[in-house]
């Protein structure tokens, strides 16, 4: 190919901007002295084509490098690095290296094909191997068909969090194109019946599969979750059918187009909080080449070294001007260019610390992104706690947040288990975690609840391993958390025995029912639907095999855990009641003639609140809408079965709609089915969840 010819170019906007002329390449890096972009025919390609060198005089405004090559137009498939030269000092933090090609932080579009991940332990010689690279596109010229980004109320909201690859990489998903974006299309229809109406994503920028300790990538394992974002601007090409087409972004905006067409919003998990570049031992890709300074916490007194607030190796300087500015465009990227409905910060404590590392409630890039007009509509959840100790759940800055309530998880886990003495707490749960929120002026739909999620246990294996199991991971068992709040129902691991087995589903089934009657937004882990297991495995961030994957088999095979989920999801969807937007008060409302809540223990208007032995709770929520029933909820988690007075009603009866303790169909009955209850009283079988409404 024969070279471009090149002009100045412009500092706006920042990575490659493609035109009917030309393409701007713009790189920020303040300290490097001189730069130079490299450009590649084809991906595979070892030498460069053409290599421009900028000059500072006049491809250079503040501390912007630029340079506009004509007649690249983006239809020729062309790569590119960077190369810097500079004050090459770790110890005063800075390392630049003319001889390690660098990718661009703000690549469109990236290919890993030559990428390894090898480095020199004490970080004293060169990065040997090939790199990762950028691809530059065309202009956007991507048709939406009308699409835009879901507004649905966050209150109406049930989540699932599923991750790309693995919820179709498994022989029984029958996609043609499995571990993709496109295979997620495959599977809409079970979504729909499912009833779920938003995704959470694992994460889909662009992260590098190789960033697993030595001893773990010799087992054949790697990056199987994706908390190793390298390019926040590019969608990961391991989930593209065609990664080298320059096609990434058209495939992942079908899947949002796709979803959005059959009601299913989407919500990204994003990692904010570290990069693939791990610590000084770490590879040098872009942010460490470029502009390591500015972009991570270095500790004071030695900036060779890297604070480690995100237990990955280093930690994003979130509240560095230029930072803040990257983060923001980045987010308000995903929204503009591809429709997203939210995103779900990891480790988003790291998003409050200062430049010094400390917490501060005005964090800046915080409140940037709470009040972007572009992000306006967009759902914000933040994982509110970090690997530094930050823990925020309850009292992350800002109003629109959301937060993964980890104490609703540690709580309804102990609840279910068995444990005495958590009656009042759970009844906070349940009702929205007004504790947490409400003296802030939050609300219920700020909670973000969740029994299980890709991190730990899954819904199963919480019923059936008191312990982790990872020696798989080749970390000696020390990964993963220990403390799971889990129980094995008598035996640990699988068993035929069928007692053992009913109380599992039993458990599991106690979960579900809670999750979906609590007020908050609910989250669901893909699989637990179908009772998926990981063999114990509460951490398979390395498992890319059938360990971690959606066996579709399994819907089949564990139907009538998939039908009560399902009819779980319908019951919520049904009732107003279920969804407020505001915290219940005790006060009788006009239209039922009752408090909106009552709470009962073993006897009506008696709930046991202080009792250290107490297992039970029952509560009446009054109807919100006039075509609504009221509900009646019993949660005896004891091993007593015990007859419990139901609440009188003037006009109506109760109808019993759920009922754990019965076996399929009886565990949940649709309206249409339902039979009242002719009695004062109803006995309520141990370790269960009850559920009446009233017609």
């Amino acid at each position: 190919m024969r070279p471009f010819s090149t002009k100045p170019g412009h500092r706006y906007p920042v990575g490659a901007t493609a035109s009917s002329d030309g393409t701007n390449f713009c790189v920020f890096s303040r300290h490097t002295r001189r730069l130079y972009l490299q450009l590649y025919e084809q991906p595979g390609d070892l030498v460069p084509f053409q290599i421009i060198e900028l000059d500072p005089e006049i491809n250079r405004t503040f501390f912007f490098w630029h340079v506009f090559v004509e007649g690249l137009t983006g239809m020729e498939k062309i790569t590119y690095t960077w190369r810097a030269e500079g004050p090459n000092n770790p110890a005063i933090g800075y390392r630049f290296d003319p001889d390690i090609e660098l990718l661009d932080p703000w690549a469109r579009a990236t290919t890993d094909v030559l990428w390894k991940r090898p480095y020199n332990r004490e970080a004293k010689s060169k990065q040997t191997g090939p790199s990762m690279r950028a691809l530059a596109l065309p202009e956007n010229n991507y048709d939406w068909q009308g699409d835009k980004p879901l507004r649905r109320p966050c209150s109406e909201e049930i989540i699932y969090e599923l991750h790309v690859g693995g919820f179709t990489r498994h022989p029984s998903g029958g996609v043609p194109h499995p571990g993709t974006f496109s295979g997620i299309i495959e599977k809409i229809p079970y979504l729909r019946k499912l009833g779920i109406n938003a995704v959470e994503l694992l994460p889909v920028m662009a992260f590098d599969e190789q960033d697993v300790p030595d001893r773990v990538r010799d087992l054949g394992l790697k990056n199987y979750w994706g908390y190793a974002t390298h390019s926040f601007f590019s969608p990961h090409p391991g989930y593209c059918v065609r990664p080298l087409s320059g096609n990434q972004r058209d495939e992942f905006r079908d899947m949002v187009k796709a979803l959005h067409k059959a009601g299913i919003s989407v919500i990204l998990d994003v990692v904010y909080n570290h990069t693939a570049e791990g610590g000084t031992d770490g590879p040098v890709i872009n942010f460490k080449g470029l502009m390591n300074r500015a972009f991570y916490h270095l500790e004071e007194d030695d900036l060779s070294k890297y604070k480690n607030f995100s237990g990955c190796g280093n930690t994003v300087n979130c509240n560095h001007p230029l930072v803040v500015r990257f983060i923001l465009e980045s987010l308000e990227y995903w929204v503009r260019e591809f429709h997203v409905d939210g995103f779900r910060f990891d480790l988003a404590s790291i998003l409050a610390r200062g430049e010094d590392g400390a917490p501060m409630y005005h964090a800046p890039v915080v409140w940037n992104i709470e009040f972007s007009d572009i992000l306006a509509h967009t759902r914000l959840i933040a994982e509110a706690w970090d690997a530094g100790g930050l823990y925020q759940v309850g009292g992350f800055p800002g109003y629109r947040w959301a937060e993964w309530n980890g104490r609703y998880r540690d709580l309804v886990r102990q609840f279910v288990r068995g444990d005495k003495g958590l009656i009042a707490e759970f009844a906070t749960r349940l009702t929205g975690s007004s504790d947490l929120y409400q003296s802030s002026g939050r609300l219920p739909t700020n909670s973000i609840n969740f029994i299980t999620c890709h991190d730990g246990f899954t819904l199963y294996d919480l019923v059936c391993y008191e312990k982790k199991h990872n020696l798989a991971n080749g970390e000696g068992n020390r990964d993963g958390e220990n403390r799971n709040f889990s129980c094995n129902c008598g035996v640990e691991g699988e068993t035929d025995a069928p007692e053992i087995r009913a109380l599992r589903l039993r458990l599991a089934k106690n979960f579900i029912a809670i999750l979906l009657l609590s007020q908050g937004v609910p989250m669901l882990l893909a699989g637990d639907e179908v009772l998926r297991s990981q063999k114990g495995n509460n951490n398979c961030y390395c498992q890319d095999n059938s360990l971690s994957w959606f066996d579709w088999s399994l819907p089949e095979k564990n139907q009538e855990m998939f039908r009560f989920t399902r009819e779980m999801i319908r019951l919520r969807k049904r009732h107003p009641a279920l969804t407020r937007s505001h915290y219940l008060t005790g006060k009788v409302t006009p239209l039922s003639g009752m408090p909106d809540i009552c709470w009962h223990g073993k006897k009506l208007h008696k709930p046991q609140w202080n009792g250290p032995e107490s297992q039970v709770l029952a509560c009446t929520l009054s109807r919100v809408k006039p075509d609504e029933e009221d509900l009646h909820l019993i949660f005896n988690m004891s091993k007593e079965t015990l007859r419990l007075y139901l609440p009188k009603l003037k006009t109506r009866h109760w109808y019993l709609s759920v009922d754990t303790a019965r076996k399929d169909p009886a565990d949940i009955i649709e309206p249409k089915g339902q039979q009242p209850v002719n009695k004062k009283s109803l006995l309520v079988s141990p370790r269960s969840v009850v559920v009446l409404e009233s017609r």
